[in-house]
């Protein structure tokens, strides 16, 4: 008797219907947990660790006390002064508090998957995606490292017929690249700061693989849009934008530029992560700053330059 296979399991921590901002048409985003960067502005801070993690969002906790009850490892508690104190060194991540709170304020943050378990979930979005020319992205965190996984999952995208792209900041290994380009039709990739000191004291890392990796897209003539985020007192300067437009006029496979104004969203999701952000001014960008950014690469550039909505 034939032996059955394991199938590939993924961890990721949601899957997103009806994105409008990440990549052409009407999209389902997939977002993978666990990212090898530690930018210092992270909308998605949720995506750092590779484990399952919970948030307590404290603005809507109650302090009922029923995840006190129900934690067998006291790692929360009610004080006197009627807080929510969370020892995260004593939580098992079980979930069973995050069931239970009334209000949501405790959810639980990454789950194991199949890729037909998400492949199901995508497939309910097939009439919105096709009509719409839309498709499925693969975000997060980081898709490439979860090479098998992701490589499995736009197979089976690209089998039921749907658009894919892969949202990558491109820090990984060249082979996990490789495995994913048959499957993709845009790569959505990731430039964040030109100069290679300021990049790894704000990102954690060199970007001398990204570089790498972008010239392996265009040889295997990768469709490759940059999106650039623009973050206040770091990389919003005409010598980054500069950078950029070099990369775009080197490379003929780059199609767009999308530039993404910076948001405070991320500040609250480290908080209720127990984390901080080195990055952690409260202003949005201003729309100035953002034209400025766009009217300077387009002085130099044919190509689109878009400024995303969602930042």
């Amino acid at each position: 008797m034939k032996k059955q296979s394991t199938p590939t399991t993924g961890h990721i921590f949601n899957v997103q219907h009806f994105c409008v901002d990440d990549g052409p048409g009407i999209r389902t985003t997939v977002f993978f947990k666990g990212c090898p960067l530690r930018c210092a502005w992270c909308h998605n801070p949720e995506s750092h660790s590779f484990d399952t993690e919970i948030m307590l969002h404290e603005e809507l906790c109650l302090s009922c006390g029923a995840c006190v009850a129900q934690c067998q490892n006291h790692a929360h508690r009610i004080t006197k002064q009627g807080e929510h104190s969370f020892d995260r060194s004593l939580c098992r991540v079980c979930g069973a508090c995050t069931s239970l709170c009334p209000v949501q304020a405790l959810e639980k943050i990454g789950r194991a998957v199949t890729v037909e378990e998400v492949l199901d979930e995508i497939l309910t979005d097939r009439v919105f995606l096709q009509t719409s020319k839309g498709g499925v992205t693969l975000s997060g965190g980081e898709p490439t490292a979860q090479s098998d996984f992701s490589e499995e999952l736009l197979s089976a995208c690209k089998a039921a017929g749907l658009h894919t792209c892969v949202e990558t900041c491109a820090w990984c290994d060249e082979d996990a690249l490789l495995r994913l380009i048959p499957h993709t039709d845009l790569f959505l990739v990731d430039w964040k700061i030109t100069d290679n000191d300021l990049h790894r004291k704000y990102t954690g890392a060199s970007n001398a693989p990204i570089l790498q990796n972008l010239a392996l897209l265009h040889r295997n003539n990768s469709p490759v849009v940059l999106r650039c985020p623009l973050i206040p007192g770091v990389n919003t300067t005409p010598e980054h934008y500069d950078g950029i437009a070099r990369l775009a006029l080197r490379y003929s496979n780059v199609r767009q530029i999308d530039l993404e104004p910076y948001h405070p969203m991320g500040l609250a999701k480290a908080a209720a992560l127990g984390k901080r952000l080195p990055y952690a001014s409260p202003d949005f960008l201003s729309a100035k700053i953002a034209e400025e950014a766009k009217r300077h690469l387009q002085s130099v550039l044919s190509l689109p330059v878009r400024i995303s909505a969602e930042g």
